[in-house]
């Protein structure tokens, strides 16, 4: 009978130290996936950072020409002032163009091309006899891919 009892009592003693190895992983496992769960809400949150960061300098380029025009005195005080700015814009334009394809955005346009609707969206359809039915006319807004995904769809014309 003391046999079986201390036979009784180690296995008890074993079931006691597998349930408490049980919940101990179980506890584990949890604050594993709470772990996960919030590093993975901080990482969506701030996946953005560097990109964001990138279009900063976009910004102050803007900022910088904006705040360089002033009032011209003559028309050839403007017609210098606008020249500045535009080239000022077509910098920035290119430096923006430029932070987009570090980061896999690439613009398109469509003008000429075959309507594909997985990349297109046709605004209208227009007549034009110098153009194949089923052609991009006109694009009112060029498409944008990341990484190969359509991020915009380019907004056109097609000719019917």
């Amino acid at each position: 009978v003391r046999e079986k009892d201390s036979i009784i009592e180690e296995k008890d003693e074993l079931v006691k130290e597998l349930k408490d190895s049980v919940l101990r992983g179980l506890a584990e496992l949890e604050n594993y996936r709470e772990r996960a769960k919030r590093e993975q809400e901080s990482s969506r949150k701030f996946a953005v950072q560097s990109f964001s960061k990138d279009l900063l300098d976009v910004s102050d380029n803007l900022s910088r020409a904006l705040s360089s025009v002033g009032q011209p005195k003559d028309a050839e005080e403007a017609k210098k002032l606008l020249d500045t700015l535009l080239a000022g814009v077509k910098m920035t334009e290119k430096q923006l163009m430029q932070v987009l394809k570090k980061y896999g955005v690439e613009r398109f346009d469509p003008t000429g091309e075959p309507f594909d609707p997985n990349v297109h969206l046709a605004v209208c359809e227009i007549a034009d006899p110098s153009k194949p039915a089923g052609t991009v006319a006109n694009v009112f807004k060029v498409g944008y891919l990341l990484h190969e995904r359509v991020l915009r769809p380019a907004e056109v014309a097609v000719v019917k």
